[in-house]
């Protein structure tokens, strides 16, 4: 079930022109629930012009700042992000979702180890939690940080970097790159490239000293610099990522429009969610488990229906399906036959979900 909390807004405020950090009011008695891990994020809901909507937010706090803040930057067309940096003021409501997503690793206060970060944007919202989350809990820990943006005044949380920065001397070190403005020293001009990624690996990254990478950015770049520092040695298992914003591939195009001419009038779908088995019959109306479980009247989780979040993942415990995209579950989770619902079409006349994952 998809179980909200209604949290009063403490405190909003412009980071940049575009941008606006929410502070959540969490009172005592729900303070166990939000207990949170650095790099998990919050799924927000309320209703705009009479539509309920749903998304999901990184938390930029750390743990260890006993605060719940996320950064939404506005989007063209974005209704939520829209509604946050127009609307959306201190005293109101929002109904919260516990903490949820497993982005990010545990803490280790007796290891030393070296972490590196690429951020794009408002990707830096996880990134900075993590920075912050690491560098107070384990003394020995180094972190490396480069983030693109298009211009210097669009750097969100760049004040924020700079103190940690200096609080942390000699631990943090941070590079920005600038693809709308041009400065003196080339490398730091544009996005990353071979020629970039070159000078990084050769002059500010030391891969077999690094311990565990992570991205949060566009797709695109995502898969550029983990493709480029796993040629240059760096296994597999040590990258960790996130997506914030993504486009469709021809490939996931093809496959979308495929699944959605499918025929899956009369898939008889049981949803398992809190203990409880849900069934009904699913028709053409729908192309995916989710959106005809909430139709037929189930409440489940939800946030971006993109296929990006993970909100909704679920466990297929009887029947196939096939997913029109994901961005959000890795080859662990695909082995324990974990889908994305928003994504997913039956592909036989019995499909069985267990949502308590």
């Amino acid at each position: 079930m998809a179980k909200f909390h209604k949290l009063k807004i403490k405190n909003i405020q412009k980071e940049t022109k575009d941008c606006s950090v929410i502070t959540f009011d969490v009172p005592e008695t729900l303070a166990e629930d939000f207990k949170f891990r650095q790099g998990q994020h919050l799924t927000l809901r309320t209703i705009i012009d009479g539509e309920d909507t749903r998304r999901s937010y990184s938390l930029c706090s750390s743990p260890v700042d006993n605060e719940w803040q996320v950064a939404v930057k506005a989007i063209a067309e974005g209704k939520f992000s829209n509604f946050v940096n127009l609307q959306l003021q201190a005293g109101d409501m929002l109904d919260v979702m516990i903490p949820s997503g497993t982005f990010g690793v545990d803490v280790n206060p007796e290891k030393q180890k070296n972490y590196l970060f690429f951020a794009a944007g408002s990707g830096i919202t996880p990134v900075l939690s993590m920075i912050k989350t690491h560098l107070a809990l384990e003394p020995s820990s180094t972190c490396k940080l480069f983030y693109v943006n298009r211009t210097a005044k669009s750097i969100i949380f760049k004040e924020a970097l700079e103190q940690l920065r200096n609080r942390y001397f000699g631990r943090l070190e941070i590079y920005y790159f600038l693809t709308k403005e041009r400065r003196d020293i080339d490398l730091f001009n544009g996005r990353f490239d071979d020629e970039k990624m070159e000078v990084l690996t050769r002059n500010f990254i030391d891969i077999p000293d690094t311990s565990e990478v992570f991205l949060c950015g566009p797709e695109k770049m995502v898969d550029y610099v983990s493709d480029y520092l796993i040629k240059a040695g760096l296994p597999k298992e040590l990258i960790h990522f996130e997506l914030f914003v993504t486009g469709l591939s021809d490939e996931d195009i093809a496959r979308a429009e495929r699944l959605a001419k499918q025929n899956v009038e009369g898939v008889e779908v049981t949803i398992v969610d809190g203990g409880k088995e849900f069934e009904f019959t699913m028709t053409k109306d729908f192309d995916n488990i989710l959106d005809a479980a909430l139709a037929a009247g189930a409440d489940l989780p939800f946030a971006c229906k993109g296929g990006v979040c993970s909100t909704c993942k679920c466990q297929i415990v009887e029947g196939e399906v096939e997913m029109k995209v994901n961005y959000a579950l890795d080859d662990k989770d695909l082995e324990q036959h974990l889908v994305l619902s928003c994504q997913s079409v039956p592909i036989t006349k019995k499909v069985k979900v267990d949502f308590d994952v």
